[in-house]
């Protein structure tokens, strides 16, 4: 994916240059982004339900531990919301995108279908569909949603009966990913037709535009781990944000070479095990945060929808912008790791509320791998700080350990990742040889 990440960024300073030289030509373009947004959205549904029928799964494992499945499972709500709502202040304060007026003839087509459009009934019944697998063929993404719902309660019903179903959900939600991943090979030729339109429609103001929600982005994750998180962790743990985030340098800078947290999940796994919270805390928050504490991706779609709604001269008012963001959170469970996830996830949630807007996303393309990485170390540094949190608050988090650690007393090991203390403290008595250690991945990881 490195030869991909330069291969974008190259795409993208080549399509504003051919924007700006010539935007004539630039603009005819433009086929070649929208053949490039088809091929995302040929993904929406299969993603969608995969992922939900799988995250409902991961939402029951975690809720059958009792008390601390509760908390995680409340505290990643909670947080998911502010979030939420960090991204839309900012996004509205900003606002994004606003003076492109992109597609014009497209934006008075979404006028006058608007004003034809169906009622409260109307939209509601749609959302049943005609046969349970037209769902995930036609296109209609609150119908596969619904589907996924009705198809992951199901197989929590079934209990033990149900597994080799959700097995077989998992072989093909990663059969889906590499699709996805094959088409994201296809990313540069997309982004340089897109970039090459917009700017040779606008000129430098669609720089100055991407610019603003590129660094705006940026600049709000920042705010929320520092100022949110940072708050938070030191509230409830007394421990500094700073700290723990230079305790797990080398997980950001792995995170920022391959632009995907999924990457760094075992090491924080055992790393949070050295650092004095307990291994029921960390098989439960870890893995689940990865799918359900999406903080980054909140933030991201956020500003993405008020980006493509204000270039498209259709600014959305708040009432209209809550259901939407809401929905795409819930579509992104199990999908924060995969690179492309986030695209398919933010063109899914305008597919399903303002179709008009689809073509939009692929306005962003060039710069969502850029954001991709800020997306994805602020995910991870969510789910470090909630593991601790929680840890904290169940009473399963020693912070005699925490403080050796971050004093360099009681240094990780690089070459194991073996929480060789907490093992000994755990099945052996001090001074006696105790049991040989397995890898915490395999030991706290999700069944």
């Amino acid at each position: 994916m490195h030869y991909l990440y330069l291969a974008v960024v190259a795409a993208v300073i080549a399509g504003a240059a051919v924007g700006l030289a010539a935007p004539d030509f630039a603009q005819e373009l433009k086929p070649i982004g929208t053949a490039f947004i088809n091929l995302i959205k040929m993904m929406i549904s299969p993603i969608i339900f995969c992922t939900i029928v799988l995250g409902i799964g991961s939402v029951t494992k975690a809720a059958q531990v009792g008390r601390i499945g509760l908390v995680t499972i409340g505290y990643f709500m909670v947080m998911s919301t502010f979030a939420l709502a960090i991204g839309l202040v900012v996004g509205n304060l900003l606002h994004p995108g606003a003076g492109l007026h992109l597609d014009p003839s497209s934006v008075a087509e979404a006028k006058s279908q608007a004003s034809e459009g169906e009622g409260t009934v109307d939209f509601l019944l749609g959302i049943v569909p005609s046969t349970l697998v037209s769902a995930l063929t036609e296109a209609q993404v609150l119908q596969a949603l619904l589907v996924a719902l009705l198809t992951g309660f199901a197989l929590q019903g079934l209990g033990p009966a149900g597994a080799p179903i959700l097995r077989g959900i998992e072989h093909l939600q990663r059969l889906v990913f590499r699709i996805l991943w094959m088409i994201m090979w296809a990313a540069p030729v997309g982004a340089f037709g897109a970039i090459a339109a917009v700017v040779g429609s606008s000129g430098w103001e669609a720089l100055k535009s991407l610019a603003v929600i590129m660094f705006g982005f940026y600049a709000t994750c920042l705010l929320f781990v520092f100022v949110v998180l940072g708050a938070v962790l030191w509230a409830v743990s007394r421990i500094s944000v700073f700290a723990l985030l230079r305790y797990l340098a080398r997980e950001f800078l792995l995170i920022l070479s391959t632009s995907s947290s999924e990457s760094a999940l075992p090491r924080l796994i055992a790393k949070m095990e050295h650092f004095g919270v307990s291994r029921p805390v960390v098989g439960i928050t870890v893995p689940t945060g990865y799918s359900f504490n999406l903080d980054g991706t909140a933030i991201y779609l956020t500003m993405a929808t008020l980006f493509i709604a204000s270039a498209q001269d259709q600014p959305m008012s708040i009432g209209a912008q809550i259901p939407l963001l809401l929905f795409m959170i819930v579509a992104s469970k199990g999908a924060a790791g995969v690179t492309g996830a986030g695209l398919a996830t933010l063109a899914g949630g305008l597919q399903s509320h303002k179709p008009a807007l689809v073509d939009g996303v692929g306005f962003i393309v060039g710069i969502d791998r850029f954001m991709s990485e800020a997306r994805a170390l602020t995910n991870f540094a969510g789910n470090a700080v909630a593991t601790v949190v929680i840890g904290t608050w169940t009473k399963e988090f020693d912070a005699a350990q925490a403080r050796r650690v971050l004093a360099g007393e009681d240094p990780f090991n690089e070459e194991t990742m073996l929480d060789e203390h907490g093992l000994t403290d755990e099945h052996g008595p001090a001074g006696k040889p105790a049991p040989e250690p397995r890898p915490a991945t395999t030991e706290t990881a999700p069944a």
